[in-house]
């Protein structure tokens, strides 16, 4: 009996896998940073500034 001939298959491609969105700033990328001014650094308001976390990517 003779050896089979067989073809190789392609390799199917992986799907692509999307990164969970960081945990603290929820994937926005931006967080709440409270304002002190004043002599006695009371708070004033808040501002946004970038998620140190993931610096501003939103995914981790």
């Amino acid at each position: 009996m003779a050896a089979r001939k067989t073809t190789a298959r392609p390799a199917k491609p992986a799907a692509p896998v999307e990164p969970a969105p960081c945990s603290v700033c929820k994937g926005s990328g931006t967080v709440a940073v409270a304002v002190r001014v004043g002599r006695r650094h009371r708070k004033v308001g808040q501002q946004d500034g970038i998620c140190l976390s993931c610096f501003g990517n939103g995914t981790t």
